[in-house]
């Protein structure tokens, strides 16, 4: 049976997420909200108390199967788990669902046709910065807006929830999958989004964890906006745009990562400082074709730094791109070790007037290509390895001359350069070229 409202939230009072205190006599009989809305909130949501839950202990509630249209809000600290069926529709219109208390868990609802205006941050669940502590598990949402969008909420759980975007929509007027606004401590995990702008986006945002998420077919998987000392580990991307694009942010730590059938770039970094990125698996990132999809221009690179300082970057795998890593823009000061290049078309495409040594103690990376030889057996090259000669930097100033690459002319000039080095440009340089890759292919699965 359909419970009162206030009976509910009398109940609700007495629970542990309300600090065991009783409410008075005198109040017994009012209809209260256990969470005062701010000033700007929507007052036209409806309370979740409307619906017909059942208690099933505790503060736990159900939800029975069922079709609710409307535009919600959960307005107490509830744990709100839904029967198979119950589907929570928004009508086309603003949000499905608010959460604007705290300590709130949402379950195992479906949640859809919400509204489409990215203005307005239409969204599947909206969680308001009064919902802190809340946990939002197990759901199925599809819509053209944003699925979850949390805003400036701290410690917020979003766990082993299925996304969906509108693929009938442009990609750009689509909203991101998960995206968090001045979000501190929040732990994105193990949820699938595809078919939207942005897997999870994230912006202002510190101190989060972002793990085991399963984010494909859409702009980029994992976009970062200003945001420092968060992690990023174990998330595979496929047939992104760009699987992880790092932008403006330092002290991240991008572990175990790996990016499949992405268009033109696995990881990119743009001004990212003080970063590790290690562990990382990249295959098969091809050129953009311009189609209105990838990105006419983009080389297909496994990972692209630029602008960036003062960074880590060692145990990756990069193999089968067009392009393993390009470094340019004043990307210097950086660690590049025991990472393995295989098979790229183009290993290296450095862009710059500074030398670079990419090894660390004694040891470097690995090069699929490398034709030197090592006579000690110690594992490590006898030979320097150079990926880039002065008629590669020419192509790259003069993209023009590449319809001549396979031309006499072009093999004499690599020729001349290489007996005669006369006037050889600062570059990279490997100075101990590992003999074998650091870990093989199927340790990164």
């Amino acid at each position: 049976m359909k419970l009162e409202k206030y009976s509910l939230l009398l109940l609700l009072l007495l629970t542990p997420y309300a600090h065991s205190i009783s409410a008075p006599d005198a109040l017994k009989d009012l209809h209260l909200h256990a969470i005062q809305a701010p000033p700007d909130a929507d007052t036209s949501l409806t309370s979740v108390v409307e619906l017909p839950l059942e208690l099933i202990s505790d503060n736990k509630w159900r939800l029975p199967k069922g079709e609710y249209q409307g535009n919600y809000v959960i307005d107490v600290p509830i744990h709100l788990a839904c029967d198979d069926g119950a589907i929570f529709n928004g009508n086309n219109h603003k949000n499905t669902l608010n959460i604007r208390a705290p300590h709130v868990t949402i379950e195992n609802c479906q949640l859809t046709n919400w509204g489409q205006n990215l203005t307005n941050m239409d969204a599947g669940i909206f969680v308001e910065r009064t919902g802190e502590f809340s946990n939002i598990l197990n759901n199925r949402l599809s819509g053209p807006g944003f699925g979850i969008w949390v805003d400036a909420t701290p410690n917020v759980t979003i766990d082993k929830n299925i996304i969906e975007g509108d693929e009938s929509i442009r990609t750009q007027d689509r909203g991101n999958g998960i995206h968090l606004f001045a979000v501190n401590f929040a732990n994105i995990i193990n949820n699938e989004v595809y078919h939207v702008r942005d897997g999870i986006y994230i912006e202002a945002a510190n101190d989060n964890i972002i793990d085991g998420n399963y984010l494909h077919d859409m702009r980029y998987g994992v976009h970062y906006m200003f945001s420092h000392r968060n992690e990023v580990t174990n998330n595979l991307t496929r047939r992104t745009r760009t699987g992880l694009t790092l932008m403006q942010s330092r002290q991240l730590t991008v572990h175990n990562n790996r990016s499949e059938f992405d268009q033109n770039y696995g990881i990119l970094m743009n001004y990212i400082t003080y970063s590790t990125i290690n562990d990382n698996f990249v295959s098969n990132v091809q050129a953009g074709v311009g189609d209105g999809i990838h990105i006419k221009g983009g080389e297909g690179k496994g990972i692209f730094i630029y602008n960036s300082l003062f960074n880590e970057i060692s145990h990756n795998y990069f193999e089968d791109n067009a392009l393993g890593v390009h470094l340019t823009a004043g990307s210097e000061d950086n660690k590049i070790y025991h990472n393995s290049f295989v098979n790229n078309k183009t290993q290296v495409k450095y862009v710059s007037l500074r030398k670079q040594e990419w090894s660390e103690e004694g040891k470097g990376n690995f090069w699929s290509d490398y034709l030197g030889w090592d006579r000690n057996n110690d594992g490590i090259g006898d030979v320097i390895y150079e990926p880039n000669d002065n008629v590669d930097k020419l192509l790259w100033l003069y993209p023009q001359v590449k319809f001549l690459m396979n031309s006499p002319s072009i093999e004499l000039l690599r020729y001349v350069q290489k007996v005669f080095p006369v006037i050889k440009y600062p570059g990279v340089q490997d100075s101990f070229p590992l003999m074998r890759p650091i870990k093989n292919a199927d340790s990164y699965r």
